[in-house]
């Protein structure tokens, strides 16, 4: 198998896949617990201000999410038909949350009515909670493993995704994404906005504890396919251990109001947690919980050697292009919001 800087082509393209996903996970994951916590703010000018936080970015963080699904198709296609067939409900309810969510973000404004705006305002709250959870449901079920058989077919049904395990990942994404939007917005916001906020990134705190220590220990006890690579390189436990210090610091960051410095933690808690997620898998990238022989893994799933090698090239000048176009984008915007006539 042919090799790049002493690393066969599978995993390049796996590790190019983990960090796009990664960097979906911290950018829209603060836009969508923003959303999430939206109908906690009761004044109108309070939801235009934390609406108007997210508003120059949230756009272009999905754009992670859409080279990440184009990259899993041009690099693992077995991978990405196996997984759409098989979450096809789940992926079309999401496609639906991520529709209304956009049009509640561009239409809440055009009208002055009071009914409007609060209809747009539960829309855009429910369809963040719904794409989180769902992604949550999804991520738990691909850790758990789902009944897969020799010829890769989904022998399940719906109710097969909402196993308990699948359920504990969606409320502990939930958890995380509304503590990660509630820092977001505490640093874009002041007077009124920001001190409801001090105290909603307190409660999410304790909620996104509660589900770490849950969800950590339900992984060690009931998943130890997760943990499996952990027994055999050692070292490699280095990595919970920064997520757990991760977890503690954006507690004293908040203790102590210094919510950049916890919105830096909680980007690295959530990057942490797909590193850990994506080491648990490799190399599969499905598992089967019928039979651990009828596992998807990288090599199983790749694209050939040469087109693996076309699109690492392609990837290695793309993927820096997005990532200054985002950068850019926080810098024009950095600052607390300020509300015009142009704003939402």
């Amino acid at each position: 198998m042919e090799t790049l800087l002493g690393m066969d082509l599978p995993t390049w393209w796996f590790l190019v896949i983990g960090a796009l996903i990664t960097g979906y996970g911290v950018l829209d994951g603060f836009d969508l617990g923003a959303g999430a916590l939206h109908l906690f703010f009761n004044k109108e000018e309070s939801r235009r201000t934390a609406l108007n936080a997210i508003g120059p970015v949230w756009d272009g963080n999905e754009v992670w999410l859409v080279i990440a699904g184009g990259a899993l198709f041009a690099g693992f296609p077995l991978v990405y038909g196996v997984i759409f067939s098989t979450f096809y409900i789940p992926f079309m309810l999401f496609l639906v949350a991520l529709i209304f969510r956009a049009i509640s973000i561009e239409f809440r404004s055009k009208e002055p009515m009071a009914w409007w705006r609060k209809m747009w305002d539960i829309s855009y709250t429910v369809s963040s909670t719904l794409i989180t959870l769902l992604l949550g449901l999804v991520l738990g079920n691909l850790i758990n493993g789902l009944p897969f058989n020799e010829k890769h077919e989904f022998t399940g049904n719906l109710l097969t995704f909402f196993n308990p395990y699948a359920i504990l990942i969606a409320f502990t994404t939930l958890a995380l994404f509304m503590l990660h939007g509630a820092i977001y917005l505490a640093m874009k916001t002041e007077q009124r906005l920001y001190a409801k906020l001090t105290i909603l990134v307190n409660n999410c705190s304790k909620f996104f504890i509660l589900c770490f220590i849950l969800t950590s220990m339900a992984t060690l006890i009931y998943i130890p396919h997760m943990t499996a690579e952990f027994k055999n390189n050692p070292f490699l436990f280095a990595l919970p251990l920064i997520a757990v210090l991760a977890v503690l610091n954006i507690k004293r960051n908040i203790d102590s109001r210094k919510y950049f410095t916890a919105f830096i933690f909680s980007s690295i808690t959530t990057a942490v947690l797909l590193i850990l997620f994506a080491i648990g898998l490799y190399p599969n990238i499905i598992i089967s919980s019928i039979d651990p022989a009828y596992n998807i893994s990288i090599y199983q799933a790749a694209s050939t050697a040469k087109s693996l090698k076309i699109m690492l090239l392609i990837a290695a000048i793309g993927t820096p292009l997005v990532l200054a176009y985002t950068v850019f984008v926080f810098w024009t915007f950095r600052g607390k919001v300020k509300l015009n006539e142009m704003s939402y």
